[in-house]
């Protein structure tokens, strides 16, 4: 018994399991990329400027991606280096896919926090990063694209703790910038990457004592040489200094320095980082902690995907692995459902590269056939009924209501309907009086991806009129008096037949919150 809590030590141990956080066009495609190539993952990293070409990026596998070259779906790639099995989490950098951007970062145990040299901490990295500060995660900062012109780093460093309230400490140091970069300096082991030429392919890491050692003065020039010895002083004597507890709790983020298009900074990234990032970390559950090395095999459903293989109209659902060993054909219980189910095709994912994978442990992302059976948030367990704190919904800003163009294709429209709903892609509304259907969502690119999907996946045509509202609030109450939410509101419910009004506007709110005193209105679903 002893030699199998010691081998799934070790196999937790190996595993670091990481959301990639940045705004569009930071750099994280290609970053992913340079990550899975130096895990042998993918032979060439397909470069993402030729990606108009019919070369696309390996994360990026949706059609609708293709044409406007941004991730929209979260995708999970995995990769071992030296020794760890490192699961990456792809969220969508672009603002409208806020939710499932959020949701896949419950099932990560640390971030990356990707900064575009020029642009500094922008607004959607902002919004991320906070939904990682509320779990407590630890944070690591890679300022990309280096080789541009760019802020200078000590304005970045004073930019995160303005503007996102955490404390940085650099791990590296560029030595010149943009054009003139000549390499970066590795604070924490007395280092150097050196840039040779304009072959991105070299790049020379050498040991040297201290900043002051006069390789890099050779390597570098005066100018650039004494800049490092200045700032680096300047960094020794009113730096935060390194910690690594506040690290672990999310208090101080390390900052590493590179461009991840010319290789440059990612591989000494990715050996501090294994380092350093906690390995599959316990989980909360209503049965009190759930630690990794549980001998009972247990996980949460963080995300839905229909129709990962457009040939086979398919229907995914992500689990991230809590606590024991996952092997193929195991019978788990479906707590939600009260039944027993067998898990026999699991898949695991190199973005649309899809492999049977026999076994997995805490911290692995597997994908599960789901013949519709699973909904986000589901709870699977060996034994107990254990139930993991329930992922968040998010409140929609934007609504529409919807039709279907031919009436004939009402049952295909109901099922696509129900498939996007269960992927959290959307949320759906029936009004109380006239039961039409509203669609909720978070961003406006969400109703483009439901259209286009709709179409290609479904076959239906549908038309989405906007309506006015900007706020849903879900409303218990003993005794609700539909006539009170006729003007600038409307009562609807949602799937689950809970209460929901949608607000015009903030005013409406209020009014309606001051006329009903014993009601509660709340931002997520009771």
């Amino acid at each position: 018994m002893g030699k199998t809590i010691n081998e799934l030590q070790s196999e937790v141990d190996k595993r670091r399991t990481f959301a990639i956080i940045s705004h569009p066009d930071a750099g994280k495609t290609t970053l992913t990329e340079k990550l899975l190539l130096f895990g042998g993952a993918i032979r060439l990293a397909g470069s993402v400027k030729a990606r108009k070409a019919s070369k696309h990026a390996t994360s990026d596998w949706m059609e609708i991606e293709k044409q406007r070259g941004i991730s929209v779906t979260s995708s999970v790639m995995q990769f071992d280096y030296k020794g760890h099995r490192i699961n990456i989490l792809d969220t969508p950098g672009h603002q409208d896919f806020s939710e499932d951007t959020y949701r896949t970062l419950t099932a990560a145990d640390s971030a990356v926090m990707l900064i575009d040299v020029a642009k500094g901490v922008e607004a959607q990295t902002i919004k991320l990063f906070q939904v990682c500060a509320k779990r407590g995660i630890p944070i690591f900062t890679f300022v990309n694209k280096l080789d541009r012109e760019g802020r200078s780093p000590f304005d970045l460093m004073e930019e995160i703790e303005q503007v996102l309230g955490i404390r940085s400490v650099p791990m590296n140091w560029p030595i010149g910038s943009g054009r003139e970069l000549c390499g970066v300096y590795d604070r924490m082991k007395n280092q150097v990457e050196l840039f040779q030429g304009d072959d991105h392919s070299s790049i020379e890491v050498q040991k040297v004592e201290d900043y002051n050692d006069p390789v890099i003065r050779e390597m570098a020039g005066e100018f650039y040489h004494d800049q490092l010895c200045q700032d680096l002083e300047l960094l020794d004597v009113a730096g935060d200094p390194f910690d690594f507890e506040k690290v672990l709790k999310g208090e101080l983020t390390p900052v590493f320095f590179g461009s991840a298009v010319n290789n440059f900074g990612v591989q000494t990234f990715l050996e501090n980082f294994l380092q350093l990032a906690p390995k599959p970390e316990p989980r909360r559950s209503t049965e009190g902690l759930v630690q990794p090395t549980d001998e009972n095999f247990s996980g949460y459903v963080f995300k839905i995907q229909a129709n990962m293989n457009p040939a086979h109209r398919d229907r995914i659902a992500f689990l991230r692995i809590v606590s024991g060993k996952f092997e193929r054909g195991m019978t788990v219980k479906h707590i939600r459902a009260g039944k027993d189910i067998k898990l026999s095709q699991p898949q695991q994912f190199l973005a649309q590269d899809r492999d049977i994978v026999q076994e997995a442990y805490p911290g692995d992302i597997i994908g599960l056939f789901d013949p519709g059976i699973f909904r986000i948030g589901d709870s699977l367990s060996q034994s107990g009924n254990i139930i993991f704190d329930e992922l968040p919904t998010f409140s929609p800003e934007l609504f529409a209501k919807v039709t279907v163009k031919n009436a004939l294709k009402h049952k295909q429209f109901q099922k696509g309907i129900d498939q996007l709903t269960e992927e959290g892609t959307i949320q759906v509304f029936r009004t109380v009086s006239f039961d039409e259907m509203i669609l909720g969502v978070v961003g406006q690119l969400q109703f483009e991806v439901f259209e286009y999907r709709m179409k290609g996946e479904y076959g239906v045509d549908v038309q989405l009129q906007r309506m006015p509202y900007q706020f849903a609030r879900w409303i218990v109450d003993d005794k609700i008096d539909p006539s009170k939410f006729r003007i600038n509101s409307t009562l609807v419910k949602d799937k689950k037949d809970n209460y929901v009004v949608l607000f015009e506007n903030e005013y409406a709110m209020r009014t309606a919150v001051d006329k009903n005193p014993t009601a509660k209105f709340l931002e997520m679903a009771p």
